[in-house]
C-alpha cells in the first residue's frame, strides 16, 4: 500500500498510509474501535475504494480491480456461510464461481475439508456445526482458492474462551503449512502478541509503528502503543542531565539512571517526563534511606498464576500515584499484607521515556 487514503464523507479514515506487508508473513492490525484498521483490510480486498494511492498484490497493481479478481481470501467476523448449502458447497463455493472442473472441486474440497479437521462433515449445515466447525469451514473456503492473501476480519470474536485458545494455535499452524501471506485484524491484545510475525498498531487512521511482537512490547517507540499493549504504569518524572549512555532523571525522592537509548524523543534540562514501566518488571525491595520509589500496599488481586498489587507510591510531587506490581505465585499476598509500606525497584533496562508533551500528542 503506497499513500493510500481513504475517506468517509468529510472524514479521514486513514491518513497517507504506507505498509509493506512481507510474503508469507502473519501481520496483524492491532487497535482499539475506529481506528481504521477494518477500513484498511477492505481497502486490501477490494470491498472499498481507495480516495488516493495505490495498491499492490504480489508486484501487481489491483488498485481498481474487482474483489474476485485479487486471490483474496477472507474469513469474516460472522463466517458468511450461505445456511442452504451444506459444508463441502460452502467450501467449493469460490472455486465454482471460477469454472473449475467438478471433479477437481471435489479434491480441493477434501484436501481442504482435512487440513482444517472437518473430514466426514461434508454433508452437514451450518446450523449443524458447533462454532469452532462453523469457522473452519469459512476458513477452508478462503483457503481452497488458494489465495495469494489470506485475509482474517475479527474471527475468534463470537467463540468462548477456551476454543478461541485452540482456533488460534490451530490457523496458525495452517498459515505457516501453507506459506500464505495473512492480514489479520483484531483488537485483542494477547491474539496480537501471540499470533504474530509483525504487529502494526493503529490509531486514528495511522501506524504508530510496526515491530515483531516481542520489539513492539519491549521497545515502544510511540506513548500510544506504550499503552494501548499490555498493561503499564505511567510515572512522572524532570530531566536531570545526560552522558555518553545514560539518561538522568529526578523521580520521587531520588535519581534514577537509565539507558539513553530507553528515551524516545528530545528534552531539556527540568523538563517533564512520562516513565513508562510494565508491572511485572516492578519489584518489591526492603525500604532504605536510598530508596527512589516509597508506598504502600492497598490492595491484592488474585490472578492464578500472579498476583496483582497496588500500590500507593510517592512518584509525584503533588501526592500520591497508585501504580500495578504483578509478581508470580502468591509470595506477595503473604509477604506484603495490605497496609504495608515498601520500597519498589525500578528497571532501568525496561523503562520507556517520553516527554510529557510526545505523550500528551498521542
Amino acid at each position: 500500500m503506497e499513500n493510500v487514503v481513504a475517506k468517509y464523507r468529510e472524514q479521514t479514515i486513514l491518513h497517507d498510509l504506507t505498509l509493506k506487508i512481507r510474503p508469507g508473513e502473519f501481520l496483524t492490525l492491532l487497535g482499539p474501535s475506529g481506528c481504521g484498521k477494518t477500513t484498511l483490510l477492505n481497502l486490501i480486498a477490494g470491498f472499498t475504494q481507495a480516495d488516493s494511492g495505490e495498491i499492490f498484490i504480489d508486484r501487481q497493481l489491483v488498485t481498481d480491480l474487482p474483489p474476485h479478481q485479487r486471490q483474496i481470501g477472507i474469513v469474516f467476523q460472522n463466517y458468511a456461510l450461505f445456511p442452504h448449502m451444506d459444508v463441502a458447497r460452502n467450501i467449493g463455493y469460490g472455486l465454482r464461481m471460477r469454472g473449475v472442473p467438478a471433479a477437481e472441486i471435489k479434491q480441493r474440497v477434501e484436501t481442504a475439508m482435512q487440513l482444517v479437521k472437518l473430514t466426514g462433515l461434508g454433508h452437514r449445515k451450518p446450523r449443524e456445526l458447533s462454532g469452532g466447525q462453523q469457522q473452519r469451514v469459512a476458513l477452508a473456503r478462503a483457503l481452497v482458492i488458494e489465495p495469494k492473501v489470506l485475509l482474517l476480519d475479527e474471527p475468534f470474536s463470537a467463540l468462548d474462551k477456551g476454543l478461541r485458545g485452540s482456533m488460534q494455535v490451530e490457523i496458525r499452524e495452517i498459515q505457516r503449512k501453507l506459506g500464505v501471506t495473512t492480514v489479520f485484524v483484531t483488537h485483542d491484545q494477547g491474539e496480537a502478541l501471540s499470533m504474530s510475525d509483525r504487529i502494526a498498531v493503529m490509531s486514528r487512521g495511522r501506524i504508530c509503528q510496526i515491530a515483531a511482537p516481542d520489539e513492539i512490547y519491549r521497545r515502544p517507540t510511540d506513548p500510544f502503543v506504550a499503552s494501548f499493549l499490555g498493561d503499564v504504569n505511567i510515572l512522572p518524572a524532570h530531566f536531570h542531565g545526560a552522558d555518553a549512555t545514560q539518561v538522568h532523571l529526578r523521580m520521587g525522592s531520588g535519581l534514577v539512571s537509565v539507558e539513553r537509548d530507553r528515551l524516545v524523543g528530545g528534552q531539556h534540562e527540568g523538563g517533564r517526563m512520562d516513565v513508562y514501566v510494565r508491572p511485572e518488571h516492578l519489584r518489591f525491595e526492603p525500604l532504605s534511606d536510598g530508596a527512589v520509589l516509597t508506598g504502600t500496599v492497598v490492595n491484592h488481586v488474585f490472578q492464578g498464576d500472579h498476583v496483582d498489587t497496588y500500590v500507593d507510591v510517592n512518584a509525584a510531587a503533588d501526592g500520591s500515584q497508585r501504580i500495578m506490581v504483578r509478581s508470580p505465585g502468591l509470595d506477595a499476598i503473604e509477604r506484603f499484607p495490605i497496609g504495608t509500606v515498601t520500597a519498589l525497584a525500578l528497571p532501568p533496562g525496561n523503562l520507556t521515556i517520553f516527554p510529557e508533551a510526545t505523550a500528551r500528542g498521542a
